[in-house]
């Protein structure tokens, strides 16, 4: 556990989930007094569209949150100003709104290059000065407004009717106690997430409204308990390397659970006694108690995607202790870095990346990590290449669906390597020639097998913008994608698929393939509806499972060759490669 707290992004979590504590527990009181739930969680939601507007014009996403959510805050009291009650339809229709904005934002204006899922699911391996700032902002307007205005808005959460007969109520109160909430919320986006806010912000003022019954014990139990089921849901996820915010809001739930069982399992002399926190600590002392870190032999290094993982593994052998972060079907256009991601980069000596923002998140993961590891970016030159082919300063980040492209991030690994432990540099270079080789068979082996196909069979429909270079490489030609990007995080629209639909039908498409990390519903759905083949599946973004055609990198191309040559030509030819 020591070892744990020392941890940067450990220590800088910590802070982040006592500061929302604070400002949470103080805060969920009120809504649960008022009824405010389904709003909070609405303010949440209603950010999306900022965020992606925020990330779509590269500026903060907090501004660009607190914005839409702002607005919507707004729009709610306003248009509930004369019916407490009408909340929460009022707050429905504005989050349906708001949502939709943000939908048609995220696809058809920016087609999603948007990374907002860190920022709906929360990370707190990623917070930095800014969010501690903003949440220590949050805490302070809350105790500030709740020592000003806290009694208006108690009386008026027992009775609104003689609160404002006798002048203790208006609705400037209660545009500032929403206004209050939706700045809560919004600090708890980089914690725990927009959507899992209700985890610090309602139930933990659910949970000790069951055991409390005057105002100011409830709210000082509120805030111990937010901030141990905070403390032990981050330490929690280090230690069963689990997404913290769900951690956190998972025990919140626990916690809630065992408290309202034990309101009617024991007997009612003793049901004064609250345990909520005693609970969490138990929790914590279970969870933190256990796991030591895991010896290795050899340089260790951190390798971010599947392909590099086996690269660096086929470079280095036995010499090298690779940890792989992502996993095989794994996408990384919508990873989430995990606690043992950031602690095995604490010990790395080097770290690879594939480069061209496929895996731009490493970069606040070795900033988090506290060491001082080589970054290698393996797909640098590859991608500074295609920048001057093309002109685009953010070129297709998948360039090793060219085998010329990884024969020449072979030398890069094998020299950063060979800088890590010189001893071991003719080691590796033994193994990098021999890996060359075979990837100069592959690269023949696939050229032969679709040189064979007649030009104009070569039709190649996927499910996203991942195969340009191996296209380019081997004479193929891009009809189109079901999602028409580069990341998977975009989503088609219904003219979109309406128009690529029509494009199958016109070129007479035979196979549309679907991705291994990608779900092939659409893709089927089309087919289907072209009587086009969609059995056939590709390996684009990610490496399969041991034991799979597509395990390694040979063993992928190997596999995507074979089934595109089946695809183009109906399943009359395949693609054997032997020598490899």
């Amino acid at each position: 556990m020591w070892e744990t707290l020392q941890l940067p992004f450990v220590q800088r979590g910590l802070l982040e989930v006592v500061l929302l504590a604070a400002a949470g527990g103080l805060v969920g009181t009120w809504i649960v007094l008022r009824g405010l739930a389904f709003f909070t969680h609405a303010v949440g939601a209603g950010a999306f569209p900022g965020l992606v507007l925020a990330d779509g014009l590269s500026f903060s996403a907090h501004l660009g949150a607190a914005g839409t959510a702002g607005l919507l805050a707004g729009g709610v009291g306003w248009l509930g100003r004369r019916d407490r009650d009408r909340y929460d339809s009022v707050t429905a229709l504005v989050l349906v709104a708001a949502l939709a904005a943000g939908v048609v934002l995220a696809s058809d204006v920016f087609h999603s290059g948007s990374n907002v899922e860190r920022l709906l699911f929360g990370s707190l391996l990623l917070v930095d000065g800014s969010d501690i700032a903003y949440a220590a902002a949050a805490a302070a307007a809350a105790l500030i407004l709740t020592v000003v205005i806290g009694p208006r808005w108690l009386a008026i959460g027992f009775d609104p009717t003689a609160a404002r007969g006798m002048r203790l109520g208006s609705p400037v109160h209660d545009v500032l106690l929403l206004g209050l909430v939706g700045f809560v919320t919004l600090s708890a986006l980089s914690a725990i997430g927009a959507l899992l806010a209700t985890a610090l912000l309602v139930m933990p003022a659910a949970t000790t409204r069951l055991v409390c019954d005057r105002l100011g014990r409830w709210q000082v139990a509120t805030v111990l308990l937010a901030c141990v089921e905070g403390v032990v849901g981050l330490l929690a996820s280090v230690e069963l390397n689990a997404p913290p915010g769900p951690a956190i809001a998972v025990l919140a739930g626990a916690v809630f659970g065992l408290v309202a069982a034990g309101r009617v399992l024991l007997p009612r002399r003793r049901r004064r006694t609250p345990r909520p926190a005693v609970l969490a600590a138990i929790a914590m002392l279970v969870l933190t108690g256990c796991g030591a870190s895991p010896r290795h032999r050899g340089v260790a290094v951190v390798a971010t995607t599947t392909q590099l993982g086996d690269l660096v593994r086929q470079v280095g052998g036995s010499a090298v202790f690779v940890t792989q972060i992502l996993q095989p079907n794994s996408d990384p256009h919508e990873y989430e870095p995990r606690p043992d991601d950031v602690r095995a980069t604490a010990g790395a000596r080097a770290v690879f990346e594939s480069g061209g923002g496929l895996d731009g998140w490493v970069a606040k993961i070795v900033e988090e990590a506290g060491g001082s590891p080589r970054v290698v970016v393996v797909g640098e030159s590859a991608l500074r290449r295609e920048a001057r082919r093309s002109g685009d300063p953010t070129p297709d980040p998948h360039w090793w669906h060219d085998p010329r492209n990884v024969e020449a991030a072979v030398p890069v690994i094998r020299d950063a390597l060979s800088r890590l432990d010189p001893r071991l540099r003719a080691t590796f270079q033994r193994r990098a020639d021999g890996y060359l080789a075979k990837l100069r068979v592959l690269d023949a082996g696939i050229g032969r097998c679709v040189s064979q196909v007649p030009s104009a069979d070569r039709e190649l429909v996927t499910d996203h913008d991942a195969f340009g270079y191996f296209a380019r490489r081997y004479g193929i030609r891009v009809i189109g994608a079901v999602i028409p990007s580069q990341t998977t995080q975009a989503q088609p629209s219904a003219g979109a698929v309406a128009e690529l639909v029509g494009v199958i039908a016109r070129e007479h498409v035979r196979a549309v393939f679907p991705e291994s990390s990608v779900s092939p519903r659409l893709a089927a759905a089309i087919a289907r509806r072209t009587g086009a083949s969609s059995s056939l599946t590709l390996y684009g973004d990610s490496l399969g499972p041991a034991g799979s055609d597509g395990a390694t990198y040979l063993g992928m191309e190997r596999h995507n060759a074979d089934a595109m040559v089946r695809g183009f030509t109906g399943g009359a030819r395949g693609c054997p490669i032997p020598g490899l």
